[in-house]
């Protein structure tokens, strides 16, 4: 139990320093294409959900395979931690932004932390819980599905205003995700 701890506050570390840098990757790749169906390519609540899906998924993938004898339901628990960090990045947008009625870096970097803990605490409990361990199918689906989505929308966002670039301004201190060219 103290190693599949060690690796928890390890993965917390990866997806957040990964995450971190995934957001500059895609200007970075000189806007290659295969690089934006894993990295944000514009500055969408959709597209940063980016941030925390792929790395953690990654790090699930490690997990698992150190894991996964020792602790069955450390696959439904990563699972779920994913599907539950990923979107709760909205969930927690668009309530604060809506009760400020606009957004601030420092929240919206306090959301990605959030989240990544958040993800990471309840594998950890749940693989130890057992509570998924019968889910996994399930939540291995749910996964898929928003893998699936997440390359589809890339290229053909649907006309939503999660998928829609925030109304920011350019200043680095009012706007957590500045358009573009600002």
């Amino acid at each position: 139990m103290k190693h599949l701890k060690h690796y928890t506050i390890i993965g917390i570390l990866f997806v957040s320093v990964t995450g971190t840098l995934s957001h500059f990757l895609y200007d970075w790749s000189g806007h290659h294409p295969i690089v934006g169906l894993f990295t944000p390519v514009n500055e969408s609540v959709w597209e940063h959900m980016k941030l925390l899906f792929f790395p953690m998924l990654l790090y699930a993938a490690i997990m698992i395979g150190k894991w996964k004898r020792q602790y069955p339901p450390i696959v439904s628990a990563l699972f779920f931690g994913i599907l539950t960090g990923t979107l709760l990045i909205p969930l927690f947008y668009y309530a604060y932004t809506s009760v400020l009625g606009k957004n601030y870096l420092i929240l919206d970097i306090g959301i990605f932390i959030l989240s990544i803990l958040i993800s990471f605490w309840l594998s950890y409990k749940l693989t130890l819980s057992k509570k998924l361990e019968s889910y996994t199918f399930v939540l291995c689906a749910a996964v898929c599905i928003l893998l699936t989505c997440f390359l589809v929308f890339t290229r053909h966002p649907p006309n939503d205003a999660v998928f829609q670039n925030p109304a920011v301004s350019c200043s680095a201190v009012t706007s957590s995700f500045p358009p573009k060219g600002c």
